[in-house]
């Protein structure tokens, strides 16, 4: 005879996961996110088609006479390099932003807690269908930018954007494991959802310029530096790890004032790129659990 006064079993670990995962990803689904982050992907890559179609900017297609490798480096850089990381940014939200935080406001989680399945189940297997749910995103954007890319240059495609493409989607790993650790702190979805964008879009931007323009230090603690490498992978030849440009010698100033005025910019190498990236996957995937681990549900 079972003693009613112990908790039920809990099942397996990994078949929680499994569950999770199916579940929050036909969520998305039904909620209609993922349709509404697709019709972003589809407006974006149609401007970018209608654009270049009509105007055909030197920037897309190149300039007449010059090598076609150069060319579709340049294409691939304007369209994909443009506009990808907003697509990692905006998908990383979108899926990831309140992924935590919607069970402490919708109140859900107090019903859900209770239930034989263990809390990391639960972040695990909501991380894992945000990241399958950003991934199909983020391949539906590169495959029109390659159809694009293949109506142009034909039979074209620079071994740059595949690496671009596989740098991109450790970005986009790294930006969710971010996002779960805002929602695991906040209890607002909007809030969390709103800081995660704000970081990742404008104030890691700014860090990354402040800290190197005006303080000279090499800002290696930014997920957006570590993300560089999507867009840095595209120039031929790999930019300079450290650039230095005198502002005085652009407006005919002296040696002095040269000396004076200098604005330094910093490119993450490829290794380094990933490593910043892959300890932003590691420590914020681990700090959002250990906070959801540590909240109180109520009713």
């Amino acid at each position: 005879m079972t003693d009613a006064s112990q908790p039920k079993a809990k099942v397996g670990s990994l078949s929680q996961v499994l569950t999770v995962t199916k579940y929050n990803f036909l969520n998305y689904f039904r909620a209609r996110r993922f349709y509404v982050m697709l019709g972003i992907i589809l407006l974006i890559t149609l401007l970018i088609t209608a654009l270049v179609g009509y105007y055909r900017p030197i920037s897309f297609l190149g300039v007449p006479g010059e090598p076609e490798s150069t060319a579709v480096l340049g294409f691939y850089g304007a369209g994909w390099g443009g506009f990808v990381s907003l697509v990692v940014i905006l998908s990383a939200a979108f899926f990831g932003g309140d992924a935590i935080s919607g069970e402490f406001q919708n109140k859900t989680g107090y019903y859900l807690v209770p239930n034989p399945i263990r809390r990391s189940a639960i972040y695990v297997g909501k991380w894992i269908a945000a990241l399958i749910a950003s991934t199909l995103t983020l391949a539906i954007f590169a495959a029109i930018l390659l159809a694009n890319g293949l109506y142009y240059f034909p039979g074209n495609v620079p071994w740059e954007f595949a690496q671009s493409l596989a740098f991109a989607w450790v970005y986009l790993v790294a930006a969710l494991s971010l996002t779960f650790a805002f929602s695991s702190l906040f209890k607002s979805s909007s809030i969390s959802i709103l800081m995660s964008v704000i970081l990742l879009l404008f104030v890691f931007s700014v860090i990354d310029t402040v800290s190197a323009s005006i303080v000279g230090i090499e800002p290696w603690f930014t997920i957006t530096y570590g993300a560089g490498i999507v867009t840095s992978i595209l120039t031929v030849p790999y930019p300079q790890h450290v650039v230095t440009q005198s502002l005085g010698s652009a407006f005919g100033g002296t040696n002095r004032t040269n000396a004076r005025f200098q604005l330094t910019s910093y490119n993450a190498t490829v290794p380094e790129g990933l490593e910043i990236l892959i300890v932003y996957f590691i420590v914020m995937g681990l700090l959002g659990l250990w906070l959801f681990e540590r909240k109180e549900f109520t009713s």
